[in-house]
């Protein structure tokens, strides 16, 4: 699994001090929207800087990507934030330091291929089905696409997950500004066959729940050695693992596999309540057995997901979606 990275820093400033970077930079900012200015000078070496001119508070954002920082997709946390500690520094004239910053969030990304265009849309109707999820709620944001993905946000844990079409996501974007009808194009034709997957950490809480460093520094070199288990630990709590089957296949593995007796009745009944309550949780819930979890590792271990494919979509099988990760 690939998976991309951005690093978010913040720095909050009196108004004095605020004032003195801003107008030190001014001429190289560009406009965002109200109150937000970007500094893309450092783009190409990994940081996009931006200033929050709000009335009541004077906020300085980093933005990293580590590939670009590094200018190789190989991972190596010490080495990135030596890159970073010199370039903030030399940025901010010696006077604020990478470890002035807090740490305050990490979006990583991987684009997951099976392949076509028509697995993408079998994939995201039968993701779909999940419907709610223990511990996240569906998003209020509006995102490009947001009725061809998954988009939730964590009840309490401030981490946020999205699972979509990514050349859908583009297409929609693409529509939304000014790009030739060529260059929509070629945007979206790079994109067929994959579907995006987002974890992003919004908050130094979730920050805090992966790490124990208190200097950004260090957080960042630890939280770049644990990013695979930070994305999967979200991930899989979402998605199910296993082969996606229509209903009366899954209960035939499922009698045929399961020795069990007390545990191949929940997962029976579980596949059937799916559909009815139109949510894994709510399902879970209907069931109402306490060694849920044995129930949910049976289907793991048999490789078949309890999400079963809708009567009225013509494919019978899609494949266990972790083996394109």
């Amino acid at each position: 699994m690939c998976l991309q990275s951005t690093f978010e820093l913040t720095l909050v400033l009196d108004s004095n001090k605020f004032t003195k970077l801003f107008d030190r930079v001014y001429n190289t900012l560009e406009y965002v929207d109200e109150h937000k200015y970007a500094d893309y000078t450092l783009v190409p070496k990994g940081i996009t800087v931006l200033y929050r001119d709000s009335q009541y508070k004077k906020k300085i954002k980093l933005h990293i990507n580590p590939c670009q920082l590094l200018d190789s997709d190989k991972p190596n946390p010490e080495k990135m934030v030596r890159k970073l500690e010199k370039r903030v520094s030399i940025y901010f004239n010696h006077k604020y330091q990478l470890d002035d910053f807090d740490l305050t969030g990490l979006a990583l990304v991987t684009d997951i291929d099976v392949h076509d265009r028509a697995n993408v849309v079998s994939y995201m109707k039968v993701l779909q089905r999940i419907g709610k999820v223990k511990g996240f709620s569906p998003s209020r944001d509006y995102w490009p696409g947001g009725d061809i993905g998954i988009y939730l946000d964590g009840n309490s844990n401030t981490i946020n997950f999205m699972l979509y079409d990514l050349e859908s996501f583009l297409r929609e974007r693409a529509s939304e500004a000014s790009y030739n009808a060529e260059d929509k194009k070629a945007m979206t034709k790079k994109c067929e066959g994959l579907l995006r997957a987002e974890v992003r950490l919004t908050k130094p809480k979730a920050i805090h729940t992966y790490t124990n460093e208190s200097l950004a520094s260090a957080q960042i070199a630890d939280l770049a050695d644990k990013q695979k288990e930070i994305f999967l630990d979200t991930f899989m709590r979402i998605v199910p693992f296993g082969n996606f089957y229509k209903k009366d296949k899954a209960e035939e593995i499922i009698r045929n596999k399961v020795p069990d007796m007390t545990i191949r009745r929940r997962m029976l009944r579980l596949v059937e309540l799916i559909p009815d309550k139109k949510s894994l949780l709510l399902a879970q819930k209907a069931l109402n057995y306490r060694r849920i979890d044995e129930v949910m590792d049976e289907f793991r271990s048999i490789e078949i997901s309890p999400i079963t494919i809708s009567k009225r979509h013509d494919i019978k099988k899609l494949e266990n979606l972790y083996k394109f990760m």
